[in-house]
């Protein structure tokens, strides 16, 4: 198999870029005079940026060797990428925000601060109160190099009005029936979409290309992208050409989900339902539709759930890595994790509790944060991470490309899809 340069170019820049960080940081030297810290984020969602900027100005006062504290939003879809094209020209962010998809890389590759130290001396900042469990993924060798930000579940969010104005029964009511299911779930997005000329149910961030996020929906049949050693490609395994086949039904024979090159934003009220996070449901207007927040609906295999997560860590390259970290502290801290928890379920197990985050979350009733993301975070798996992430998912996405098609071989493209990626698991 003959890898395009094209394929490889993301993978090179995160690993070779991150290495060269890692062996420069210590040659960064440190900026005189008050400091001006920058740290890359993924949204620009002004809700979001409003609190960060609060906080922001709040440790600035206590702390006047900070001239300014500046948040970069870079596009989500190539985000990582972005973030590497930045450390490669010399113009590192002093933090930055880690997918889970590339966590892998960032954390074994040495280019960032331990955070340990700085967290567990910050007073009052109870470093014991975080769950070992959303800790994992941000370790190596028993330290943490990356804070998890955000431990945050997917659900449907659902436009009733577009539902029961195709007569179809709310996802609430099908729960009510326990027939809260799949099968249950693209029927009605069918219906709903057919009745009403907006979309079905559209898989946010996916657009036929975040591949990953469809692990929301194959992982109710059991199914991975591979093992969990990491080793062996799971996209041929009979539970994987299953979820696939139905997927690829409901898009093209049920017209359940858009097809390729069409948009839908549920939250303009384009469509009944989205698979997503709750750090969206800032973007629900107070004066638009009826809406609800469920659980994902049940597979083959029964109820389950997906989580992603993101962390913040410091750049060993950042000329004020020190103070980056002690912003991080309190950025983190336990009074603004209960603010930021409002979007982003943070990893500490005082607040991870439906009462404590509803006061946080007024959109959101406190049974729709128990079902969705206490009981989420507590069951749920996280989407697919791997070293060396970069070169894998962009061989993935190529590989998946054929199946969007409404003549597509499921099985023969991912059969194809494991041959592409069987060498890359075996390193």
């Amino acid at each position: 198999m003959r890898t395009g340069k094209g394929l490889r170019g993301a993978a090179v820049a995160l690993a070779g870029v991150l290495a060269l960080t890692a062996c420069g940081g210590g040659d960064q030297a440190k900026e005189s005079g008050p400091a001006n810290l920058r740290m890359t984020i993924w949204s620009a969602n002004e809700a979001h940026l409003k609190l960060f900027n609060e906080i922001a100005d709040e440790y600035k006062k206590a702390n006047p060797d900070v001239a300014g504290i500046t948040f970069d939003p870079l596009p989500f879809e190539n985000y990582t990428t972005t973030l590497t094209t930045q450390i490669a020209g010399g113009n590192a962010p002093d933090l930055a925000w880690v997918l889970e998809n590339s966590a892998p890389d960032f954390v074994a590759s040495g280019a960032l601060l331990p955070l340990d130290d700085t967290l567990k001396k910050t007073d009052g900042y109870q470093y014991d109160d975080l769950s070992p469990a959303t800790l994992k993924l941000w370790q190596d060798d028993e330290k943490l190099y990356a804070y998890p930000f955000s431990t945050s579940p997917f659900g449907v969010f659902v436009n009733n009005d577009l539902v029961k104005k195709a007569g179809q029964k709310t996802p609430a009511e099908l729960i009510a029936a326990g027939q809260w299911n799949w099968d249950t779930a693209l029927a009605s997005a069918a219906a709903t979409a057919s009745a009403t000329g907006k979309a079905g149910l559209v898989v946010r961030d996916f657009d036929y290309k975040g591949w990953d996020n469809l692990s929301t929906f194959w992982t109710g049949w059991g199914a991975q992208a591979w093992s969990e050693d990491g080793k062996s490609c799971g996209f041929a395994a009979p539970e994987m050409v299953d979820a696939m086949t139905t997927l690829h039904k409901a898009i093209f024979t049920a017209k359940a989900l858009p097809g390729p090159g069409t948009t839908a934003d549920f939250f303009a009220g384009d469509a009944a339902m989205t698979v997503t996070q709750i750090s969206r449901a800032s973007l629900l207007k107070p004066d638009g539709f009826a809406w609800d927040l469920v659980p994902l609906p049940a597979g083959p295999k029964g109820n389950y759930a997906v989580v992603g997560q993101a962390g913040i860590g410091v750049l060993k390259q950042s000329k004020n890595a020190d103070k980056a970290a002690d912003f991080l502290a309190f950025f983190t801290n336990p009074t603004n994790s209960a603010k930021l928890s409002q979007f982003f379920p943070p990893p500490r197990q005082s607040l991870l509790n439906a009462e404590t985050l509803a006061k946080s979350n007024p959109q959101l009733k406190p049974e729709q944060l128990q079902k969705v993301v206490i009981d989420g975070i507590a069951n749920g798996v996280v989407k697919p991470s791997h070293a060396g992430q970069a070169e894998l998912s962009q061989q993935v996405r190529a590989g998946l490309d054929p199946l969007w098609k409404p003549d597509a071989d499921v099985k023969a493209v991912l059969d194809s899809v494991c041959t592409k990626i069987q060498p890359l698991l075996a390193k």
